[in-house]
């Protein structure tokens, strides 16, 4: 098998279209509709656990996936009617939970976050 590429295991990857050698793969980031539905099932997923535990912790390996969870995070506080804190726990997750106290309904507390 030298000089032959295996793919295993990925799905609806596409490789970018346009120039660059026949053995590079560029993948694409996702669609918008693979992006709304993706956030949409961290959404469901994430306010399920804040109701049964006040707490959520969700992996976030990249700035991107850090962005895209504190929107979901925004989005939550719409949803749930009440305000979300949103942390950084480590460099792989982040975790939601509910905010004790004051606080708008709708209000995102954006706890220690660097994107």
């Amino acid at each position: 098998m030298t000089g032959e590429l295996v793919i295993r295991d990925l799905y609806n990857v596409r490789a970018a279209a346009g120039g660059g050698a026949t053995d590079e793969v560029i993948l694409t980031p996702m669609s918008p509709q693979e992006e709304q539905r993706a956030r949409v099932a961290f959404m469901e997923l994430i306010a399920r656990e804040l109701e049964e535990k006040s707490w959520a912790r969700f992996p976030a390996y990249s700035p991107e996936e850090r962005t895209r969870l504190t929107e979901v995070a925004r989005a939550l506080c719409v949803r749930l009617g009440r305000p979300v804190r949103v942390d950084v726990q480590d460099p792989c997750s982040m975790l939601f939970s509910f905010e004790r106290g004051a606080g708008e309904p709708g209000q995102l507390d954006v706890g220690r976050l660097s994107l």
